[in-house]
């Protein structure tokens, strides 16, 4: 006949004080005084808990409040970090300055208030410098060319015979959004290592 050794069963530690065992069963602290203070615990615990679902509704509820348009400029915002972050080591696409001295900017090779069929598509969207973006006007005459250079003759056809306007649901531009910011911050993950 075979016996086998049983293992001496260790006490319980006391969760609060973390020194003395606990010798009752299903019992979690060792003491009145313990007992109290991870009472307070777990009351904050549900606390943080609450507040933290509470936010989420809020910025839930905020977000269904929002407009088209403040959406839209949420889901550009997304989309322009993503750009300047993608270009972050090409020059400027326009005046070939590099590197940056000043703020970047997203610059729409064609405007995104006529052409709102491409105010989120990656060929239409390259990094360039302040100056060219905001003081010359996007500067057309040397975006077009440095522009097929990057992406080539087919897909500037594509922009220029592009259809003019669409309108997008909320639904949509809350997906771009995210969809954006997910793929800024792998690429801001990828940059740093």
């Amino acid at each position: 006949m075979s016996f086998q050794r049983v293992k001496p069963i260790k006490p319980k530690m006391c969760k609060v004080c973390r020194k003395n065992p606990v010798f009752s069963f299903g019992a979690k602290v060792c003491g009145a005084e313990c007992a109290t203070n991870y009472a307070v615990s777990l009351r904050a615990k549900q606390e943080r808990i609450e507040t933290k679902r509470q936010a989420a509704l809020d910025r839930a509820q905020l977000q269904s409040l929002k407009s088209n348009s403040e959406l839209a400029n949420d889901a550009q915002a997304a989309v322009n970090k993503y750009v300047n972050l993608r270009d972050f080591h090409i020059p400027c696409i326009c005046c070939g300055k590099c590197p940056y001295t000043g703020v970047r900017h997203a610059g729409h090779f064609k405007s995104r208030g006529a052409n709102s069929f491409l105010r989120f598509n990656l060929w239409n969207i390259h990094s360039c410098c302040y100056s060219c973006n905001a003081m010359k006007g996007e500067n057309i005459n040397e975006y077009r060319p440095n522009l097929i250079l990057k992406i080539g003759a087919e897909k500037v056809e594509f922009l220029d015979c592009a259809p003019r306007l669409r309108n997008y649901s909320k639904e949509y531009l809350l997906r771009l959004k995210k969809v954006f910011q997910k793929k800024a911050n792998r690429l801001k993950k990828r940059m740093s290592l």
